[in-house]
């Protein structure tokens, strides 16, 4: 079984030592460094030693969890970030997602929750819980009047709403490929090119859109 290299980032050291126990006993992960603030995470990176995910605590002194996540996207997209926090409210989930988050956990989660989102994250890229799910369908409902958030409308074929009615559903790339009979690479192939269509850089991005637009329909 392939190691997990998880980083921790909190200002708390009393939690984020009880964290880093915590995961050391998940099978398959191990936690590389810890970190109290945005900063310290940031000086504690090597590039030729990453880690694979990250738990983020959003409120940091010198940088916090926002600043750093969004330092993250840009420099080193494939670390995986989960939010972590002790707020559930609908702008923290929002922001954090936007700034590049695959996920959001409370810090009173149950530690097979926490569990869940890690290994939801290795396998799938994302952790999408009730909690995170609830509040985009809250914030799309509404509809939002910032235009850094509007996404463009753009004609799309009958395979890319296909792909997109499954990117909306709990499937892997994987298995959205086994379902439309096309190979994986091909998927991988539909879902660059949406991303660049629909100037979206997750997943979560495509979701938004496929919502809003009525290519899927949120009772």
């Amino acid at each position: 079984m392939k190691t997990t290299f998880v980083a921790l980032a909190d200002d708390h050291s009393l939690i984020r030592n009880g964290l880093a126990n915590l995961i050391n006993t998940f099978d398959g992960f191990k936690v590389m460094f810890q970190a109290g603030n945005g900063q310290e995470f940031i000086d504690a990176l090597k590039p030729k030693a990453l880690p694979d995910v990250v738990l983020m605590d959003i409120n940091m002194p010198k940088k916090d969890g926002y600043e750093t996540t969004k330092w993250l996207k840009e420099l080193y997209p494939e670390i995986k970030v989960l939010a972590l926090s002790m707020y559930d409210n609908e702008s923290a989930i929002i922001r954090m997602i936007k700034n590049g988050a695959c996920g959001y956990i409370l810090k009173d989660a149950e530690p097979a929750d926490l569990r869940l989102a890690l290994n939801e994250i290795v396998l799938k890229g994302y952790y999408h819980s009730e909690l995170v799910t609830n509040q985009l369908v809250k914030i799309i409902r509404q509809g939002n009047n910032d235009d850094d958030d509007k996404m463009p409308a753009v004609k799309l074929n009958d395979k890319e709403i296909e792909f997109l009615k499954f990117a909306c559903t709990e499937l892997t790339y994987k298995e959205i490929a086994e379902k439309m009979f096309l190979s994986p690479r091909t998927i991988d192939g539909y879902r660059d090119a949406l991303f660049e269509k629909l100037k979206a850089k997750t997943r979560v991005g495509l979701v938004m859109y496929a919502i809003k637009n009525g290519i899927v329909n949120v009772e």
